[in-house]
């Protein structure tokens, strides 16, 4: 066989190589994600199918291949929000075995994983005002705070876990909406008051 063969057999044919660079796997993901970042930036009324792809890196037409509107982007979006800090929450606690590690795994994730965080602190807060009017993004909000209280009750009785849930909520509006920043301790102190035995 002639080299000219032989290189001929080994290289793919031009179809083939333009295909391959079309193929992109991770494109939706990118684009959720994009929206996420475009959201937490600009929020709701500011994300865009334009702005979005370019965040993304991609074609404007793949907005509406890979979704059937914004609407369907945007749940998509906050639907791997709320899974991602719902992970969160489970991850502080997953690894401890005492009600005082309990209480400092809470208190971590308010002061680290809120109050450390202005973009989920906006993405929340966006979300909310969704599910105030819509019932589909309510049904997120409400599996979110559902798992989020399971975390709590394999350390919590369940009206504790209820208390605390509705604690982080609290807490996150009061710091979206401070022109302060939280004193040092307030979540610590918060979090020991709500779990102090009652008498």
């Amino acid at each position: 066989m002639s080299s000219e063969s032989s290189d001929q057999l080994m290289s793919p044919h031009p179809s083939e190589a333009r295909r391959a660079r079309r193929t992109d796997p991770d494109r939706r993901g990118r684009i959720v994600d994009a929206a996420l970042e475009v959201i937490a930036t600009d929020g709701v009324a500011g994300a865009s199918h334009r702005r979005i792809a370019a965040a993304a890196d991609v074609p404007l037409g793949s907005m509406t291949y890979h979704f059937a509107g914004m609407d369907d982007l945007l749940r998509a979006a906050f639907s791997r929000f709320a899974e991602e800090v719902s992970r969160t929450i489970d991850d502080r606690l997953a690894g401890v075995s005492t009600r005082a590690e309990a209480v400092d795994a809470v208190v971590a994730h308010i002061d680290e994983d809120i109050f450390g965080s202005r973009r989920a602190l906006v993405l929340t807060h966006e979300l909310y005002t969704l599910a105030a009017r819509e019932e589909s993004y309510r049904a997120l909000t409400a599996a979110w705070m559902a798992r989020s209280r399971a975390a709590l009750e394999r350390h919590f009785d369940p009206l504790t876990a209820r208390l605390l849930d509705a604690l982080v909520e609290g807490l996150t509006i009061h710091r979206a909406l401070d022109t302060v920043p939280a004193r040092p301790g307030l979540a610590r102190e918060a979090v020991e008051r709500v779990c102090r035995p009652s008498r």
